[in-house]
């Protein structure tokens, strides 16, 4: 299989396990030292680890659960061993305050290693409206 179509693969593969709220297959989809910037959060998150722990927060406070997420305009760029993942995304969450619906849009980087596509950064954003 050609090296974007693996990532793309893995890329609708994580947002699946993102969409089915199965943490430990979604986490597996990055190296335990990938950083994460979401505009939800006030400061980086710079391990697996500690997105884990955020996320574990979010359920605890605020009772958060993903409802449905929709991957869009996917595109791929590779440079030798890393992945350069850009798609748009509907996500439905709900929280103890009821359903939200956001628009964003979604950068992964990907690096493959010993043979496996492994998110290593994210960043996160909305779609300006």
């Amino acid at each position: 299989m050609p090296a974007g179509n693996e990532v793309i693969q893995t890329a609708l593969d994580l947002i699946a396990a993102f969409a089915n709220n199965d943490r430990e297959k979604y986490f597996s989809y990055f190296a335990p030292d990938a950083s994460f910037i979401f505009y939800s959060v006030d400061r980086l998150l710079e391990s697996r680890a500690a997105y884990e722990e955020e996320w574990a927060g979010w359920i605890e406070n605020i009772g958060f659960h993903v409802e449905e997420c929709v991957s869009m305009n996917q595109k791929v760029t590779i440079y030798g061993d890393i992945a350069v993942f850009l798609h748009e995304t509907r996500t439905r969450v709900s929280t103890n305050d009821g359903e939200h619906v956001y628009n964003e849009r979604e950068t992964i980087i990907f690096h493959k290693i010993e043979g496996k596509w492994l998110g290593v950064h994210e960043h996160l954003s909305l779609v300006p409206s």
